[in-house]
């Protein structure tokens, strides 16, 4: 097809990736599914577009502006997935019913929202999840958290704050306090915990004002806030839960789970105990937790979950709640990126490895002649392309050089009647002669 004097470009918000590019991202991918196999959890995959009704049940019907929705031929709505947890739990109502509970599953894939595109936010953009469904408790909550510490903690990310909290403490606060759950537009305990997601006090003490609620307690909600630590801080934040007067119940399970995770995870650079997390999502009715990484700026969050409840909306409720996490696929390799220059290290990604590709270059015999022994060294699990340029063995030599290859394998008339080959090693320059059979090669190679 061609088009003149215009150029046809990706769409906006979206991303080519070239070979180098895809050879990090798989690594990076094939890396987050090694963790998740090891801690139990089983890869699932869901269509890339879904049933409109599928996010307006989850997030009501003002989600739509954000999304990719559109009629198909016989007039249902449909949209391209904007997120990946309701796909599983819609999976789990009409496929994993009768399956044996606990469930362990991983999932990873394109997701779509139509929002203002910028480094480190985009309308396509990849995510890689878990969800623990059908057990609840501090011990499940620190299964999943473990799996995301990990996983952080495998791809070399460093200097990354993790931030638990829980939003049932939270709401026993406000209810308590005399913030009702009812409400247009919104809910006061919505309000509420909105502005304590955002750290917005003023607006806080606004609302309780217009609720006659005594301004001490939202200097209480702030030392909750400031909490500078972990486990060593739930004695703190229990006393300031008794001067609000709220239970310790959850606190006591918030408590077990940070035990769990310094036996079940490495240790994170930074973990901070903060009961003001909540996540803005109001299917979290438990734990929830975040990592930041100060290097992205506004854009920092890489990973986030926590306990919630969606499979009601699904006649399941005896599977409520459920535990889980998103990972910010390109997020987190952003970040790497950005802590590599800072640090004046190289931007690896373990188990990234460039395969060492073989070029076979005959010169001057009948092509046939080699394509036995291609075909060979490929069984055998060598990456090998055949020359197909047909250029003098000079030019060739530095062609593959220039192209990364780590090996030339040259074949002349004298090497067809000696049944030999020429094995160039363009990384050391070492050259051999070697006997023009597969095995024999592989050995070089």
């Amino acid at each position: 097809m061609f088009f003149v004097g215009y150029m046809v470009q990706r769409p906006r918000g979206t991303r080519d990736f070239t070979p180098d590019v895809m050879n990090r991202r798989l690594a990076f991918e094939n890396l987050l599914e090694t963790k998740s196999l090891s801690h139990g959890f089983k890869r699932v995959q869901t269509p890339i577009f879904e049933s409109l009704d599928l996010f307006t049940a989850k997030s009501g019907p003002g989600v739509v502006k954000q999304l990719y929705a559109f009629q198909d031929k016989s007039d249902r709505a449909l949209t391209l997935r904007p997120e990946l947890t309701a796909p599983v739990m819609r999976m789990i109502s009409e496929e994993m019913r009768a399956s044996p509970k606990p469930l362990r599953l991983s999932y990873f894939g394109q997701c779509f929202r139509y929002e203002e595109s910028k480094k480190g936010r985009y309308r396509e953009f990849f995510q890689y999840g878990v969800e623990l469904i059908g057990a609840s408790g501090p011990y499940a909550e620190a299964e999943v958290v473990a799996l995301a510490v990990d996983m952080l903690d495998s791809c070399g990310l460093v200097d990354y704050e993790l931030r638990i909290g829980h939003v049932g403490i939270l709401k026993d606060i406000l209810t308590g306090l005399g913030l009702s759950e009812e409400g247009e537009p919104e809910p006061p305990v919505a309000s509420a915990m909105r502005l304590l997601d955002k750290g917005d006090w003023d607006g806080l003490g606004e609302l309780f004002s217009s609720n006659s609620i005594d301004q001490s307690n939202v200097e209480n909600l702030r030392k909750l806030s400031d909490l500078d630590g972990g486990l060593e801080t739930i004695d703190d934040a229990k006393s300031i839960l008794d001067a609000i007067g709220v239970s310790h119940d959850s606190i006591d399970e918030l408590q077990t789970l940070l035990q769990s995770l310094e036996l079940l995870a490495p240790t994170p650079p930074s973990l901070k105990l903060n009961l003001c997390v909540a996540r803005g999502l109001d299917y979290y009715t438990g734990m929830v937790f975040e990592v930041n990484v100060a290097e992205l700026g506004g854009e920092g969050q890489v990973l986030g979950g926590g306990s919630y409840k969606l499979l009601h909306l699904f006649g399941m409720e005896d599977l409520d709640p459920s535990c889980g996490f998103g990972l910010g696929f390109d997020r987190v390799l952003l970040a790497l990126e950005s802590q590599a220059e800072r640090l004046g290290r190289e931007e690896v990604v373990p188990g990234e490895k460039a395969t060492d590709s073989t070029l076979v270059l005959p010169f001057n015999i009948p092509v046939e002649s080699v394509l036995k022994i291609i075909k060979e060294l490929r069984d055998a699990g060598n990456a090998v392309e055949l020359d197909l340029r047909g250029k003098k063995i000079g030019k060739t030599l530095d062609w593959a050089s220039k192209n990364g290859f780590a090996n030339v394998i040259i074949v002349g008339p004298n090497d067809l009647e000696s049944g030999q080959c020429t094995i160039k090693n363009l990384k050391s320059g070492e050259q051999n002669s070697v006997e023009l059979d597969s095995q024999e090669i592989s050995r070089f190679l």
